[in-house]
């Protein structure tokens, strides 16, 4: 396990020093990317400390100790901070058994926003010592019922006499006695049970490890990860409980490659972006975005800093399924989309070709490319042979885009015939580069470890940031920020 990072503090005044506290009382100064609060010692020593929240008065019991930090559980609040709250869930604790899908809901979801805009800032300053012209208000949504992504595990617990059905416990490999779930879709959270019943009728209860859980705007999917063949009262089974409850079976008997439909025909599983007229079909297996409602607002946030003009190139980078694409394609007059799968590649394209036949007010999309390439491996001579653009959306994974920012940067430093600097790439002396970069990032470390290469080497500068609520609850913190040339 890797050091605890500690963050800057973010809701409440510190009132006292630790000096001048009770023996063994500790006070929390901060909330670090585990959520876990952040005290010190009289002589300096740093304490993480599961379930504590700035600013309380606590006494905790160390369970961990190195040279620099000691880790430990909470066993007391001397004095409760105004952001604490009643957790909405049964599950959520420190107790044994408890959930660990959710971190933080004991802090009030405002507090929990700007715990997490506080983190963008300080990695953004700390890692890529890039601060923001502008401090973008955060994006926000439903606090409840927002996750239409999960992957549910699934256990028969012969000693228990139970299936268990839901997420881990909290640091185990053990299954949560999850009766519900209030982050899961309403309709989702009152099937727990009866998928628990489901599964305990099967042939197949012992060999079946995973439920995958994929909603879109009208068809509710679940993908059954089974190691042996079904039999043909388990496919009946399954039958009855999709005409009960609603849902759309999926089955997938080896990899992700092998997942197909129980049975044909239905309704295909999508959702819309009606700020721009566009439907994304997708298949369950396929990455979209968990919080459907942020992600509208994202995707319009995007290209209303992006600021698309009819005559201008865009290139999206890490396009996926063309989440961001296609509502580009509405305004732009080229777009090249690029992205590492080759499935989605295919899937983006045969979607471009579903909305260009079905534009609402009869207007052609942009003209529209797809290419599948490794973006980890990107290249200045790569990117020159893309072509100029405009303006750039990049939306990576966790890794961040450093090869592709290095790229950029390298290509400016060659051009600036900075030191150390190797020669411009063949037909770099006709390429420009983006006059605007939106970056959409779920993880602020790697944003800011490419917003460094940006500004202190691409010739770019940070003109605003903001982070995206998309999961609320936990610690997971997503952001965008916005690049200009110099």
């Amino acid at each position: 396990m890797s050091e605890p990072k500690e963050l800057s503090p973010s809701f409440e005044p510190c009132a006292q020093e630790a000096s001048d506290l009770p023996e063994g009382w500790l006070q929390v100064q901060s909330m670090d990317l585990d959520a876990q609060g952040v005290a010190r010692k009289p002589d300096g020593k740093v304490v993480f400390i599961d379930g504590a929240l700035p600013f309380e008065l606590v006494t905790a019991n160390t369970h961990r100790k190195k040279n620099n930090w000691e880790q430990a559980s909470l066993t007391a609040i001397h004095r409760e901070s105004s952001q604490r709250v009643r957790p909405g869930c049964q599950h959520f604790g420190l107790h044994g058994g408890a959930c660990g899908g959710c971190k933080m809901q004991h802090l009030h979801v405002g507090a929990q926003v700007a715990v997490k805009q506080r983190v963008l800032e300080d990695n953004l300053w700390h890692l890529g010592k890039v601060k923001a012209e502008t401090v973008m208000r955060p994006i926000e949504g439903p606090a409840w019922g927002y996750r239409y992504r999960a992957r549910l595990a699934v256990r028969h617990v012969i000693k228990k006499g139970t299936v268990l059905v839901g997420f881990h416990e909290r640091k185990s490999r053990y299954i949560a006695d999850m009766q519900t779930c209030k982050i899961l879709p309403p309709h989702v959270d009152a099937m727990l049970m009866p998928l628990r019943s489901l599964i305990a009728g099967m042939d197949a209860r012992d060999t079946c490890p995973q439920i995958e859980l994929a909603c879109g705007d009208t068809v509710t999917a679940m993908v059954l990860r089974h190691l042996e063949p079904l039999s043909v009262g388990d496919l009946a089974r399954l039958r009855a409980f999709a005409a009960e409850h609603g849902v759309q079976w999926w089955l997938q008997p080896k990899g992700p490659d092998t997942v197909k439909l129980l049975d044909e025909g239905g309704e295909q599983l999508s959702y819309a972006l009606p700020d721009f007229g566009i439907t994304m079909p997708f298949k369950p297996t396929d990455f979209t975005q968990v919080n459907p409602h942020i992600n509208r607002v994202l995707v319009s946030r995007a290209l209303r800093l992006l600021d698309v003009q009819p005559h201008e190139r865009v290139i999206d980078w890490f396009c996926g399924l063309g989440n961001f694409t296609l509502p580009l394609a509405t305004q732009a007059r080229e777009v090249l989309g690029i992205e590492g799968s080759e499935a989605l590649v295919a899937r983006s394209r045969e979607n471009y070709a579903l909305n260009q036949r079905a534009s609402l007010d009869g207007k052609a999309l942009a003209a529209t490319d797809f290419v599948a390439r490794n973006l980890f491996e990107m290249t200045p001579e790569m990117l020159v042979a893309d072509g100029s653009a405009d303006k750039w959306l990049v939306d990576p994974p966790r890794e961040g885009a450093f090869a592709l920012a290095k790229a950029l940067a390298d290509i400016e430093q060659s051009r600036i015939g900075a030191d150390g600097a190797g020669p411009l790439p063949a037909g770099a002396e006709n390429w420009t580069p983006p006059q605007r970069i939106v970056y959409v990032s779920c993880n602020p470390a790697t944003l800011a470890r490419d917003a460094g290469l940006l500004v202190h080497l691409g010739g770019y500068k940070c003109t605003a940031a903001g982070m995206v609520n998309m999961f609320p609850h936990t610690a997971h913190v997503e952001s965008m920020a916005v690049f200009e040339r110099a």
